[in-house]
């Protein structure tokens, strides 16, 4: 995954956008890097870098809004007409800003995981090109920079990492609910030594799913899962993580021509020499047991969704064949990496073998800071 050429030729900060369910740390767990600190390693190596940590369950549009108030600093701004289409709250919580100075003489760097990467791809789409929705229904001195049409080119390299761009035939299992609720909080306190979650936050604040209090984490879980917004709305992880919300989700977000891309895949799974399935490896964590069998078989055909033999390879939660970069109602261009980085393509890494989809962050049994620092070293070799 190293560039041909390792010699560094820009110092932009490195952020880290976790996926579905993520956190920054949790405990005595960073979710980049499990035991291992991805983000203070990088920093010893002279890359300035920071995790992000934005909603566990929200839509990449919601996430995206709250990356860009987390990286430049302010209060999170979803948007006027995003929000009164969706019946939540416009505004969101505050932060003092990763890169306050952000801008076109200070551009960044994205490394993201799973649903992480479809966030991304929704950040520099705005960036890029702001909202026609937003601008004609929000007045002038109220409208986020986000929006608005001036093109900001304000992110040089990003590499997404298991990112399910064409969605996961797993949702279809918990259709109605917070996708994989039960499969990603089960594999973090596996990840943690089966330690209850107690202080976990699912950043749903714009839907007024606060944990109260005295609520249990129990019941704080059981009312996240069974609330009314994965049913009624399309405005949640549920929809942009089923194949069709991630159809409709590429059809408007785009390479850009300003951009580099670069796609990391995963997979722990085999072929079963008796029914030709994909079944889960013995190490893959076991709380993706049963997702990586439902995956590992999924047949669906539709008029716009058709998924088959080519999808059952799986990391437990998400299709190795969806992650190399956006295919369904995508005109993206995916070519293989060969060392010399393609501006505005997808540069394909390859795909880790045998590392489940917590694996590859290190939230296993493997150290993977040394992963990290070649991609880090690859975003540093780009051109200023």
């Amino acid at each position: 995954m190293k560039p041909a050429d390792s010699q560094r030729n820009n110092q932009h900060p490195i952020i880290l956008v976790h996926g579905l369910g993520g956190f920054d740390k949790l405990y005595t767990l960073h979710y980049w890097g499990g035991i291992h600190n991805v983000v203070n390693d990088l920093g010893k190596r002279g890359y300035e870098a920071h995790a992000a940590d934005i909603g566990t369950f929200s839509s990449n549009w919601d996430r995206a809004c709250e990356l860009y108030a987390q990286i430049k600093g302010g209060r999170v701004d979803y948007g006027k007409a995003h929000a009164e289409e969706h019946g939540h709250a416009r505004y969101g919580r505050t932060y003092p800003g990763f890169v306050p100075d952000w801008g076109e003489d200070r551009k960044i760097h994205l490394i993201s995981h799973s649903m992480g990467g479809q966030t991304v791809r929704v950040l520099i789409q705005l960036l890029e090109n702001g909202d026609e929705q937003e601008r004609a229904n929000t007045p002038k001195e109220e409208l986020s920079p986000l929006f608005d049409q001036q093109r900001k080119s304000w992110v040089k390299g990003t590499v997404t990492i298991s990112t399910p761009h064409d969605g996961s035939p797993f949702v279809y299992d918990v259709s109605g609910k917070a996708p994989y609720i039960q499969q990603i909080v089960g594999a973090f306190a596996a990840a943690l030594g089966n330690r209850p979650l107690v202080d976990y936050d699912f950043k749903l604040d714009q839907w007024d799913l606060k944990r109260e209090r005295g609520e249990s984490f129990p019941g704080y879980m059981k009312r996240v899962r069974n609330s009314g917004i994965w049913e009624k709305s399309k405005d949640t992880a549920e929809w942009d993580l089923r194949p069709e919300g991630a159809l409709e989700l590429n059809r408007w977000v785009e390479a850009q021509p300003d951009v580099y891309y670069f796609s990391v895949g995963s997979e722990q799974t085999y072929r079963s020499p008796l029914t030709g399935h994909e079944l889960p490896e013995p190490f893959m964590n076991p709380a993706m047991y049963y997702s990586a069998i439902y995956i590992g078989k999924y047949t669906r055909h539709t008029d716009e969704v058709v998924i088959g033999r080519k999808w059952w390879k799986n990391d437990g939660l998400v299709s190795t064949y969806t992650m190399n970069g956006p295919k369904l109602g995508s005109s993206d261009e995916i070519i293989p990496y060969d060392g010399n980085p393609r501006i505005g393509k997808w540069n394909d890494l390859g795909t880790m073998k045998s590392h489940d989809h917590l694996d590859i962050i290190g939230l296993g049994v493997r150290d993977q800071r040394g992963l990290y620092r070649d991609l880090a070293t690859l975003l540093g070799s780009l051109p200023e």
